[in-house]
């Protein structure tokens, strides 16, 4: 089994820009296309859609624009920062071309949420 550990990912991560988010601040906007990864390096942030909290984020390494990306697609929720919060922020085409780390990251990431929304379903 192949397991990648997000403190072996976010030590690639070094050469990328950081960016700080104060609470509050819209960090992707719904309907927006950005054409980057976020990688929340620390803080809160909360995923809403239409004004519902659908998640809480507080995990370092957790991504955020990795569908909007990978469909070619507009981000489907808004993401904002509840406390300050720092992101390494991508180029997502140019970090998925030059970070293999970066793509079998996403992919583990992805696989996760899959797995927990067909544990939920089956619940």
């Amino acid at each position: 089994m192949l397991i990648l550990e997000s403190a072996a990912f976010q030590n690639s991560l070094g050469n990328l820009a950081v960016v700080t988010y104060q609470p509050g601040e819209t960090i992707i906007a719904d309907g927006s296309k950005t054409g980057r990864l976020l990688i929340l390096k620390k803080g809160t942030v909360t995923i809403e859609k239409d004004g519902t909290e659908i998640a809480k984020v507080t995990e370092p390494g957790a991504i955020f624009g990795e569908l909007s990306v990978l469909l070619d697609q507009p981000h489907a929720a808004d993401v904002r920062a509840l406390e300050s919060s720092q992101f390494h922020v991508a180029n997502a085409t140019t970090l998925l071309e030059q970070n293999p780390m970066a793509v079998l990251y996403v992919a583990t990431v992805l696989a996760h949420r899959l797995e927990n929304a067909n544990h939920a379903l089956i619940q």
